[in-house]
C-alpha cells in the first residue's frame, strides 16, 4: 500500500495524542470529539477507555477516529461520565491491536486505564528486570512498563504506587489515567510532552492541545505544569508535585510542526510563532526571487512570515488535494511515481519562468525536498531555493518522536552543499538555532540549560538514555508476531 501523503511520509512523526474527561454524561462522545481535533499527532490506531462507575468499557481500532468512532453503536458501547483516549502513531512496538492505547489492566486496587504520550527512554532495562521478576508482559509498547511498576510497587495506596513507578522511568511522559478512584493527569518533571486541562461546565477535561478544547467547546484553564499531577475525584480537584524541582525543557519541535496552528501554547498562538519564525528566516536568509511558495500544508505559516518580511509574493504553487484517500493500491513503480500527484500538484500557470522559494518546516531524509524540487523544476520553474524553518535536524529523537537512525538523516550525513546538491535546488538555507529562539521570543545561551528541549537540532539531550546507551532496541522484544488487517 502507498501513502498518498508523499511529502508528509518524510516528516518527523506527531508521537501520539491523548484527552481525557471527568465529569461528563457520556464522557465517550466527547472523548472522540476531542480525539478527531488530535488525529494529527496520531494516524495509525486510536482508542477509548470509559468506566461506568462500575465496570470498565473499551474499544480499540487500527486506523482513524473517523470510521471507528463515528458510529452510535461504538459510543453507546462505552458508558460513563469518565473515560479517556488516544490517537497513535507508534513509536516503540510494532504497529499492532495490542499496542493501541488506552492499555488496561486489572490490578490489585482495580482497573488502570492508561493513555501516553511521550517515550520511556529507560523501558528496555525496566522490562528485563520486571520479566525476571515474573511480570508477563502482552504488549510491545513501553507504556505496558508503567502499568507492571505500578503493579509491582510495594507502596499501599494507587496514587503512592504510581508516583514510584513514575520515579523509576527516565524519558518523556504526559499521562492520563484511569481508575475506580479517578482520574489522574500528569507530565514528566521536564514537560517535554504538552498537556493542557480545561473545563466543559462541570466537567473537567485534559488534552494534548488547546485545539481540541476548542473543538469539544471547553474553556482552557491552564497548562499541566511539568511534574505536577493533577487528581480527580468527583468534583474534587488536587494537585501534587511529588518530584524534585527542575527547569522545564519542553520539545520545540511542537513550535515548528507537531501542535496544529490554530493551538495556543504559554499564551502564544503556534501560528503566530510560525509566522515569526518564517519572517526570522527571510532576515537571515535572503534571496532574489519572484514568488514565495510554501509546502502544503505545514509550511504555509512561515511562508507567510517570509514573504511579509521579505516583500516577495505569497502564493500557492502546490495545490493540495483533500479528497485523496491515505491509501492506495499499486501495481507497478510508474502508478507510485504518479501518486504523488494525486495528493500535490505543482500550478504550473503559476511557477513557469519563475524564480521560487520553495518553504517547509524541515527535512529529514531529504526524499521531500527532492521530489519537490524536482516538481518545480517540471513545471518550467527558473530557479529553485529552499529555506526550512527549522534548524538541520541532525539528531535522533528518544521522546516519542519517530526520527529515522541518525544514519539517514540528511543533516548529520551531509554539509549545506552537499544537501543542496541532494536536493537539486538552487541554494538551501535553515533558520538558524539562535533564529528559532529569537522567534519565541528567547535567547539561547550555551553557558546554562535551554528552555526548550532541541536535541534534535543539537545533540543537547536533557536526560540520560539507558536503553539508547545500552544498545537496546524494540527488536529485543520477542513477541508473537500479530498481523493488522
Amino acid at each position: 500500500m502507498l501513502t498518498t501523503h508523499p511529502f508528509d511520509d518524510d516528516k518527523l512523526r506527531e508521537e501520539c495524542g491523548i484527552f481525557g474527561v471527568s465529569g461528563s454524561s457520556g464522557a465517550a462522545a466527547l472523548v472522540a470529539l476531542g480525539l478527531h481535533a488530535l488525529q494529527h499527532r496520531g494516524q495509525e490506531a486510536a482508542g477509548i477507555t470509559s468506566f461506568d462507575g462500575h465496570l470498565f468499557h473499551t474499544h480499540r481500532a487500527m486506523g482513524h477516529v473517523a470510521g471507528n468512532f463515528d458510529r452510535d453503536d461504538v459510543i453507546r458501547a462505552l458508558p460513563g461520565d469518565v473515560a479517556v483516549g488516544h490517537v497513535r502513531y507508534s513509536t516503540t512496538g510494532e504497529t499492532a491491536l495490542r499496542n493501541v492505547q488506552p492499555l488496561y489492566a486489572d490490578l490489585s486496587t482495580g482497573g488502570f486505564a492508561v493513555a501516553h504520550n511521550g517515550n520511556i527512554s529507560n523501558a528496555m532495562k525496566l522490562r528485563r528486570e520486571l520479566v525476571r521478576r515474573g511480570s508477563i508482559f502482552q504488549s510491545t509498547s513501553d507504556t505496558e512498563t508503567i502499568i507492571h511498576l505500578v503493579a509491582t510497587s510495594n507502596y499501599r495506596t494507587l496514587l503512592d504506587r504510581f508516583i514510584d513507578a513514575l520515579k523509576q522511568v527516565e524519558g518523556a511522559y504526559s499521562l492520563i489515567v484511569t481508575t475506580p478512584e479517578g482520574m489522574i493527569a500528569c507530565r514528566d518533571p521536564l514537560g517535554i510532552r504538552p498537556l493542557v486541562m480545561g473545563r466543559l461546565d462541570d466537567a473537567v477535561i485534559f488534552a494534548s492541545e488547546t485545539v481540541a478544547l476548542d473543538v469539544c467547546g471547553a474553556t482552557f484553564e491552564r497548562a499541566v505544569d511539568p511534574g505536577e499531577l493533577v487528581i480527580v475525584q468527583g468534583t474534587e480537584i488536587r494537585s501534587i508535585r511529588p518530584f524534585q524541582e527542575v527547569a522545564p525543557r519542553p520539545c520545540i519541535f511542537e513550535w515548528v510542526y507537531f501542535s496544529r496552528p490554530d493551538s495556543i501554547v504559554d499564551d502564544h498562538s503556534i501560528y503566530s510563532v510560525r509566522k515569526g519564525i518564517g519572517a526570522q528566516l527571510a532576515i537571515e536568509a535572503p534571496v532574489e526571487a519572484d514568488l514565495v511558495i510554501p509546502v502544503p500544508d505545514s509550511g504555509v505559516p512561515a511562508a507567510i512570515g517570509y514573504a511579509q518580511q521579505s516583500g516577495i509574493p505569497f502564493e500557492l504553487g502546490i495545490i493540495r488535494s483533500h479528497y485523496v484517500g491515505r491509501t492506495f493500491i499499486q501495481p507497478g513503480d510508474k502508478v507510485r511515481h504518479l501518486g504523488v500527484k494525486l495528493k500535490h500538484n505543482a500550478n504550473r500557470a503559476l511557477i513557469q519562468g519563475k524564480r521560487v522559494v520553495l518553504i517547509d518546516d524541515s527535512i529529514v531524509r531529504g526524499t521531500t525536498s527532492l521530489k519537490i524540487v524536482q516538481m518545480m523544476r517540471e513545471a518550467g520553474a527558473a530557479e529553485v531555493h529552499m529555506r526550512i524553518a527549522s534548524p538541520p535536524t541532525r539528531h535522533s529523537c528518544f521522546y516519542g518522536v519517530d526520527t529515522p537512525e541518525r544514519a539517514k538523516l540528511l543533516a548529520a550525513q551531509l554539509d549545506l552543499g552537499g544537501m543542496t546538491d541532494f536536493i537539486h535546488a538552487d541554494s538551501l538555507a535553515f533558520v538558524s538555532i539562535d533564529g528559532l529562539y529569537k522567534a519565541l521570543g528567547e535567547a539561547r545561551r550555551a553557558d546554562i540549560r535551554p528552555k526548550y528541549c532541541d536535541a534534535c537540532f543539537t545533540g543537547a539531550y536533557p536526560t540520560t538514555l539507558t536503553d539508547h546507551d545500552e544498545s537496546a532496541t524494540v527488536d529485543q522484544f520477542q513477541m508473537l508476531a500479530e498481523r493488522v488487517v
